[in-house]
């Protein structure tokens, strides 16, 4: 224990009591008698003025300088408590905590690993905190979805939720560690330990052990999410959405990414990227590529194709049209000085025919989606968009979800101060022109052709739970028309041709004849009794965008096995090419890892 101030002088000072001397020279002693009687009297005086100056200093000044002089032997010492560990849906952890340290510098938190630490103490620095370092073992593979910790803001100071943090605390910033802050963050310990003159500690005087803050299991699958990051591994930017048909987000990823590890281990740490990013600066500084915009839930498109099955719902739960309506494939529509062209008539010369709505899915007919747009009608179009979660969010439990664009009349009088005219309609019909969706809106308008026309919230940590998000979109009779289009655009005579014939090696998936088929011998090597027919219901989108010379955005959206999913698969690669030739690779790959994880 600190020493307290101890008392200068004995609690009582005693003057002897003298006689008083006799008089018996009185006449002749007096000036002396006079003399003795003043020197006592200033003696008493100083000794009374001593006795008040220590009687303030003990008394009433006494706690003050007990006080200063405990904080100046003593110190208190945070220990930061180390956060809940974060896992995959199969118990896998995907961030680790390590030891490490912070160093208060004003108002700045620094981080500092071990090594770092050690050299300061070596030269007597005696102010640094315990702590644990986040680490993120799969850097760039989970960067958006689980986020990354950094000093909280004197803005995010002022939110209600943080009214108890201080200026230096670490906090989640993106992700998953931010979303889930009040649970994963720990209650922090103390440390009162004794110092002598030179800061030097002495011994621990008392300590409070930190809580570490609570586990939490997600929705992720660690191979799923780590083979999505591989297969996007030559896209530059782009979104891969990966769930089940009740909601559960498997894989989430988005590019450009970057190595968490930046932001939590250090301005000494070193990272192997592929992303490019070598330091935060370089992150923060990329207006260009935005490398923190998670692409995935916050960015907005055009959807392309993948439209049609929104257009295609739209009409036949309308009641406008029903599987006998058809629209011949003429090549080009014109309006006016317009012309509005299906794409294999600009491509190859050439049509389709006459298509139905099962066909016209099929072969991704622009020219069958431009003449449905025109009897649906914008109105109902934009309302049928809303109905699958357009123009809105979908609760994703991670912030930074974009609502998109759902265009009307008014809207565009509103904003570009033009009337709308049936060649919005036309692009409308094929999700060109104003419509702006987000990779999860896409996998969502999916997942209704799947349940039949429920869409269920989106979530990814794993107590969530399902959560009905929208119900009666479509019919039984309706979603197998669009399924059953989806299901021959991946077969021999639609379009996306990396998906024909899809076959993974598996001998452990139960052949049925629909979901999973046999493999002819001849199409395989001698272990072809190992391999299964996968069925496979897609829509590819070719999404054109600025001016002539930008590659347009290449996307697809499919659900595997066709007729019991399990997955539902959206990518989307930023100006890359056609869907069939860029994104529906990814797609396949994304496949291959799922139904061969359990070989």
């Amino acid at each position: 224990m600190a020493t307290k101030i101890g008392v200068a002088f004995p609690d009582y000072i005693h003057f002897e009591k003298h006689r008083k001397p006799r008089n018996l020279e009185f006449e002749e002693k007096a000036p002396r008698n006079e003399r003795t009687l003043l020197l006592l009297l200033i003696f008493i005086i100083l000794t009374g003025v001593l006795f008040l100056r220590l009687l303030s200093l003990q008394v009433f000044k006494g706690s003050y300088f007990r006080e200063l002089s405990d904080s100046n032997r003593t110190k208190t010492v945070l220990v930061h408590a180390p956060r809940g560990t974060i896992f995959d849906h199969n118990g896998t952890p995907l961030i680790y905590n390590i030891p490490g340290f912070r160093k208060i510098e004003g108002n700045k938190t620094k981080i500092l690993d071990a090594d770092a630490a050690n050299e300061l103490l070596a030269k007597g620095e005696n102010n640094l905190e315990i702590d644990s370092l986040r680490e993120y073992p799969y850097k760039e593979a989970f960067s958006h979805v689980l986020g990354f910790l950094g000093q909280i803001s004197e803005d995010e100071l002022k939110i209600p939720f943080f009214k108890d943090y201080n200026l230096t605390d670490l906090i989640g910033k993106e992700g998953i560690e931010r979303e889930y802050e009040g649970i994963l963050k720990g209650a922090e310990g103390k440390r009162l330990i004794e110092e002598d003159s030179t800061g030097r500690e002495i011994r621990v005087l008392g300590q409070t052990e930190p809580i570490a803050g609570r586990d939490i299991t997600l929705t992720l699958d660690l191979d799923l999410q780590l083979a999505s990051f591989k297969a996007m591994e030559k896209v530059k930017k782009g979104a891969v959405v990966v769930s089940t048909p009740k909601g559960e987000i498997l894989a989430l990823l988005s590019k450009p990414s970057f190595d968490p590890n930046l932001f939590t281990l250090g301005e000494f740490y070193k990272t192997a990227t592929t992303s490019g990013y070598q330091n935060v600066e370089e992150i923060l500084g990329d207006f260009q590529n935005q490398p923190l915009l998670n692409r995935a839930i916050g960015g907005a498109y055009p959807p392309g194709s993948t439209f049609k099955i929104v257009t295609a719902a739209s009409g036949l739960e309308g009641g406008i049209i029903d599987e006998s309506y058809t629209v011949e494939d003429i090549g080009i529509l014109r309006v006016g000085a317009f012309s509005f062209a299906n794409w294999l008539y600009t491509g190859y010369g050439r049509t389709d025919g006459t298509l139905n709505i099962v066909s016209g899915i099929k072969r991704s007919n622009d020219i069958f989606f431009y003449k449905l747009a025109e009897k649906i009608g914008v109105d109902r179009l934009s309302e049928t968009a809303e109905e699958f979660g357009l123009g809105g969010k979908l609760g994703i439990d991670l912030a930074g979800e974009a609502e998109g664009l759902v265009p009307t009349p008014q809207w565009k009088e509103e904003n570009i101060g033009e009337s709308w005219y049936l060649g919005d309609t036309y692009h409308y019909g094929i999700g060109q022109g104003f419509v702006l969706t987000t990779p999860l809106q896409v996998n969502a308008w999916t997942q209704a052709v799947v349940n039949k026309g429920v869409i269920y919230r989106p979530y990814i940590l794993k107590n969530l739970g399902t959560k009905t998000f929208k119900k009666n979109l479509l019919n039984k009779e309706n979603s197998d028309l669009i399924k059953q289009g989806m299901i021959e655009s991946c077969a021999t005579g639609g379009v996306a041709w990396p998906l024909f014939e899809f076959r993974v090696k598996n001998k452990n998936l139960p052949i049925d004849g629909k979901n999973f088929s046999e493999v002819p011998q001849s199409t395989t090597s001698a272990g072809f009794k190992d391999f299964r027919g996968v069925s496979v219901a897609c829509k590819t989108g070719t999404a054109q965008h600025g001016g002539e010379e930008t590659l347009p955005h290449a996307w697809i959206t499919l659900l595997a096995p066709a007729y019991d999913p399990q997955i539902i698969v959206t990518v989307l690669a930023e100006e890359s090419g056609e869907g069939s030739n860029v994104a529906a690779p990814i797609a396949k790959e994304i496949l291959t890892a799922w139904f061969e994880k359990n070989e």
